[in-house]
């Protein structure tokens, strides 16, 4: 096909997407509101850097405890049971058990999870791990000169990763956790040490890979990268235990009250895919979801936590099939098989059909397809990337509906994304598949300020801000749930 038939080509479908936009855009537009209350830093970890028992672990893809706060405050959440089938390092259930309120969240990254069980063990047994703090702080156990080193199990993206000094320190370090008896007290300091992996690195956690100082001898692309300060080890512990130690053991209030942290409501998590735990759930379980789904932004995080992952045991193997088991972000992803046996023949075949009624949606995919015939696209695994992100995500959502109790809000946080000068509007086509599964879209609260493009789409596109928002949805009641959904503009 000559260059001039491609271009026309590709300007048809890109018609075609805009008035398949516009239609959406206008069925969900009474829905839409910028909510003045909400910043870039409320919707992400930057609120909970310096939050008591937040700040143990910088989980850059999270959302801050005070968005939780503001959301339930906001929707007059006060009681039932809690879900986060993306729950990260456990913002959602750590502040939903603050106010008393059980709750339950799914994660498959293993960090998350050691992040969870650390933080509940903790508050569980305060005393003993204040004990062993204390005492390591003062004792400092990695430094004695006859203590046992435990290596460091290197994954080959970590290879290299550590000042020669810094990983002695460490497997030292290593050596002396593994003489602690007390398990709560043990995935504390296990905790702290996974925290400072990247500070005392050469590496530096960018969005879709680790990017590698120069210092480290490996070259990464043309450009130099200085990461600035490589901290040193026993500061670097010693400045963590210190935090932790502080946020367990506050002394009173000025009225007296005790301000140690703790639990009001339980808190669990189960470690696996939420397409594989979701449907062990008992249905109508939960009065209220809210969650963080990974983004449709090509970051991988098998990449970006392999130190922790590698700390932590996961071999090549297991990166390799975490990777598969995530939710479709990453161009790496493929199909996943066995997807009805997960969520049964029912929810699947109508998440099939579903799913086949997005026309925005399949004109994205369509033009993407295209794209990546001719060649245009920077990677040809984008399309399968984007499309099956939208699928799994159908998938979910469905599930989320028959384990909600009729009416309860599902709260969810995501960004719009672009590919190839296309923008994505995730929010609104999230939600059109969230009506067709029976929820209530009841607002979408849209941030005063946007995200703009990559440097990269800038270059060729032009700059153009991206929606990021706030999705408040409600569980289909029975009557809704019956309900044929109308089809919209274009649709028909």
């Amino acid at each position: 096909m000559s260059t001039l038939a491609v271009v026309e080509k590709s300007q048809d479908q890109l018609k075609q997407i805009g008035r398949e936009d516009a239609a959406l855009t206008d069925h969900f537009r009474p829905k839409l509101k910028v909510n003045y209350d909400l910043t870039r830093a409320l919707v992400s970890f930057q609120a909970n850097k310096t939050v008591a028992g937040y700040r143990w672990f910088k989980f850059k893809e999270g959302f801050s405890s005070t968005l939780v706060n503001y959301v339930f405050d906001r929707l007059r959440i006060s009681s039932g049971k809690v879900i986060d089938p993306f729950t990260g390092s456990g913002a959602t259930l750590f502040s939903a058990s603050g106010r008393g309120l059980d709750a339950l969240g799914i994660e498959l990254l293993p960090v998350g999870c050691e992040i969870i069980r650390a933080r509940k063990a903790a508050l569980q047994h305060p005393d003993r791990v204040i004990s062993t703090l204390r005492n390591w702080v003062g004792q400092k156990p990695w430094q004695t000169s006859n203590g046992r080193q435990v290596p460091f199990q290197h994954l080959r993206i970590t290879e290299g990763a550590f000042p020669q000094k810094t990983e002695r320190r460490l497997k030292s370090y290593v050596g002396a956790l593994s003489d602690v008896r007390d398990t709560a007290s043990a995935s504390v300091l296990r905790l702290a040490l996974l925290s400072i992996l990247e500070e005392i690195s050469y590496t530096r956690k960018d969005g879709q890979y680790l990017r590698w100082d120069d210092r480290s001898g490996r070259r990464q692309g043309t450009k130099l990268f200085n990461k600035g300060l490589i901290r040193d080890f026993d500061i670097a512990i010693l400045d963590k235990l210190v935090h932790i130690l502080d946020d367990l053991d506050s002394p009173p209030d000025l009225f007296g009250n005790a301000s140690r942290l703790k639990l009001s409501g339980q808190v669990e998590v189960a470690c696996g895919s939420c397409l594989e735990e979701l449907p062990k759930l008992p249905t109508n379980s939960f009065s209220v979801l809210m969650t963080s789904p990974p983004y449709c932004n090509r970051y991988d995080y098998t990449r970006t936590y392999a130190l922790e992952l590698a700390l932590l045991g996961i071999h090549e193997a297991g990166i390799r099939q975490l990777r598969q088991q995530m939710l479709s972000c990453t161009v790496e992803n493929r199909e996943k098989g066995g997807l009805a046996d997960l969520v049964g023949v029912q929810n699947f075949e109508r998440g099939k059909q579903i799913f086949n009624e997005q026309v925005l949606l399949s004109a994205i995919c369509h033009h993407l397809d295209y794209l990546r015939d001719e060649h245009q696209l920077n990677n040809s695994g984008i399309a399968r990337m984007v499309r099956n992100y939208f699928w799994e995500m159908t998938l979910v959502i469905l599930e989320c509906a028959r384990v909600l109790q009729p009416g309860a809000p599902f709260i969810m946080v995501n960004d719009n994304v672009r590919y190839a000068g296309i923008p994505i509007p995730v929010d609104l086509i999230l939600s059109r598949i969230a009506e067709c599964a029976g929820f209530e879209v009841e607002t979408i609260w849209v941030l005063p300020k946007g995200k703009g493009n990559s440097s990269q789409q800038m270059g060729e596109h032009g700059r153009e801000e991206l929606r990021k928002c706030v999705y408040v949805w409600r569980a289909p009641t029975r009557t809704q749930a019956k309900q044929q959904v109308p089809l919209l503009g274009h649709q028909r």
